[in-house]
């Protein structure tokens, strides 16, 4: 049976990659980065500009607004965990972003329709969800499937992969800066109905342009569900918890044949399971993998007592992830300014350009995709080059090293805009417009560049570092779900912002001084303080962070193996650097 099982993989390579075959790589990925560019100008076009429509239309306090907006973002974010293990389980990635996309379209549609012909809040707020329905199938496999189309077994597509994610996120940030600079013009300068229009064009646009690439994918189907093999080793180390020690050598259990050699569908190929190699955390999920006397005597294998080492190694990698992903939510609390407050902000300061152009403020969101724009081919071609050359490493730095430098830039992010704000605060102060918060105070919106930019540049280190763990560093057969929980930190992170606003809210308003620091007179507000606060925070998350950091292992890949038949042969064991 195993070795039917490795020939049937081993053909199943062949047929994939094999150097005649077209589909898969730059050909097939370059089709779903235009998709995903056309997303990201639906998406920001539509989250970049809602606190003003929910402030200036629907007439919501300035934290009413701020909250509904985080929310919506944290919903949005929540349901790819929901999306990834569908397609993961039951659809496939493929089939996935069809459907989802084929929601996201029709929630685009509604939207567009409860501001023009309906105007009804409810409707409005009710498309918004169902838009966030769609973003959930469409986010966590679209990346993964993108990436998919590179083979990780062919030494070319390898190197085209570890380039790929820059480029993905380039794409990305193209998509949501030309939105930012166009829809929210529109929005505010021609009709919300005709912005929003314009998002559901672009959407059927991104459909129509995802089903002409489809001869070119290379497809994997799912794998059943993920959560049952996760499962496996927990009840199994449970039902061994009298194995008394897991330290040194054993008896491990390699087979991987029963779970991951099933038949092949005509159209798809299973995901290749790596065989990982053994480490030291968690040992006492070691336990799952032992051979006992009860397994030794038993004609069959009960996979409720007894896993493989592999499947052992897969828990330890999701494990191992959640401090990490735990530690990134303040990052996210932080980058969330940009669509709320940074606004209010920028409303309030002189915004011309020349006599008959006023820039809407939110459109300085776009100065974060222009930095990006920027700042990624630079990392690429310029900042890895160099540190590969001083680290020896292939990367330049390791990937933790990049998103925490990306945490440090958020803090100073932080610092920025509260000195920032407090100059505009001082500039109301100095000409009487303290308690007139609508008036325009003379000073320029351009002070707000140096905290758009930073936000930026911490993006090209820190987002694109998630997005790169947790594709890696995830078992092959919860990569759509690895994207999904690097997604959730944006949403879980909305949350916490939730969170430290009304806190924040209750704890000034029992202050005594009549002055929230949150008020809807930004200008008899404390918003730096604020920020002082967010800029704390984030340096006590930042030091817990490289603690997790030291202590990260990495994903262990016996390079020599791809199914488990080859378990006893001689293979290449490659380990991954640590931080």
């Amino acid at each position: 049976m195993a070795d039917g099982s490795s020939s049937n993989t081993k053909r199943n390579s062949l047929i994939l990659h094999h150097p005649t075959n077209l589909k898969g790589g730059w050909n097939a990925a370059i089709f779903i980065i235009f998709v995903e560019f056309a997303e990201r100008f639906a998406y920001q076009g539509l989250a970049s500009n809602l606190i003003q429509y929910l402030t200036n239309v629907l007439n919501e306090p300035i934290t009413q607004a701020a909250k509904d907006v985080n929310t919506w973002v944290g919903a949005s974010s929540l349901f790819p965990l929901l999306g990834g293990f569908i397609a993961d389980s039951y659809l496939g990635r493929f089939n996935t972003i069809l459907l989802s996309s084929v929601i996201y379209f029709a929630g685009m549609v509604f939207l567009t329709l409860s501001v023009t012909a309906f105007k009804h809040k409810l409707l409005f707020f009710l498309a918004l969800y169902v838009l966030a329905i769609g973003d959930g199938g469409h986010k966590p496999c679209v990346q993964t499937f993108a990436a998919d189309q590179f083979d990780e077994d062919t030494p070319e597509e390898k190197d085209a992969k570890s380039s790929f994610f820059n480029w993905w996120y380039l794409g990305i940030v193209a998509g949501s800066t030309a939105s930012v600079f166009v829809v929210i013009y529109l929005q505010d300068n021609v009709g919300w109905g005709v912005g929003l229009g314009v998002l559901a064009g672009v959407l059927a646009l991104a459909l129509a342009l995802f089903l002409l690439g489809i001869k070119r994918y290379r497809k994997e189907g799912p794998a059943g569900s993920p959560f049952t093999r996760l499962a496996q080793v927990f009840v199994a180390a449970w039902r061994k918890w009298r194995v008394q020690a897991t330290h040194g050598h054993y008896n491990f259990f390699h087979d991987e044949d029963e779970e991951h050699h099933e038949p092949h569908h005509h159209l798809h190929v299973q995901p290749k399971i790596h065989t990982l190699l053994h480490t030291h955390q968690y040992r006492f999920l070691d336990k799952a993998a032992i051979i006992d006397e009860i397994d030794a005597e038993s004609k069959t294998r009960d996979p409720w007592r007894l896993c493989s080492l592999t499947q052992v190694e897969e828990v330890k990698l999701v494990l191992r992830l959640i401090p990490i992903w735990l530690s990134c939510l303040m990052f996210t609390v932080v980058q969330s300014q940009v669509h709320t407050f940074f606004i209010k902000q920028g409303a309030t300061m002189e915004r011309s350009i020349g006599p008959h152009f006023q820039v809407p403020p939110a459109s300085l969101q776009g100065l974060v995709g222009v930095t990006i724009l920027f700042a990624v081919p630079f990392y690429d071609r310029v900042f890895v080059p160099l540190a590969r050359k001083i680290t020896g490493k292939p990367t330049g730095i390791t990937v933790l090293q990049r998103i925490g430098v990306g945490l440090f830039l958020s803090i100073l992010n932080m610092v920025v805009s509260a000195l920032v704000e407090d100059k505009r605060v001082g500039v109301a102060k100095e000409f009487g417009l303290i308690d007139d918060p609508k008036a325009v105070l003379p000073i320029s919106i351009w002070w707000l560049l140096p905290q758009y930019m930073i936000t930026g540049i911490s993006d090209a280190f820190t987002i694109v570092g998630l997005q790169e763990l947790f594709y890696d560093q995830m078992p092959e057969s919860l990569r759509s779900l690895g994207a999904a929980a690097y997604i959730s930190i944006v949403g879980v992170g909305s949350f916490v912002g939730n969170i430290v606003i009304i806190v924040v809210e209750a704890v000034t308003s029992r202050a005594g001084d009549g002055e929230k620091w949150l008020g809807n007179n930004l200008n008899r507000a404390h918003l730096d303080y604020f920020y002082w606060v967010l800029a704390g925070l984030s340096a006590v998350n930042l030091c817990v962070y490289v603690w997790l950091a030291i202590a990260y292992v990495y994903k262990k890949v016996d390079e020599g193996h791809l199914t488990s038949s080859d378990q006893q042969g001689s293979g290449h064991k490659k380990y991954k650097p640590g931080v």
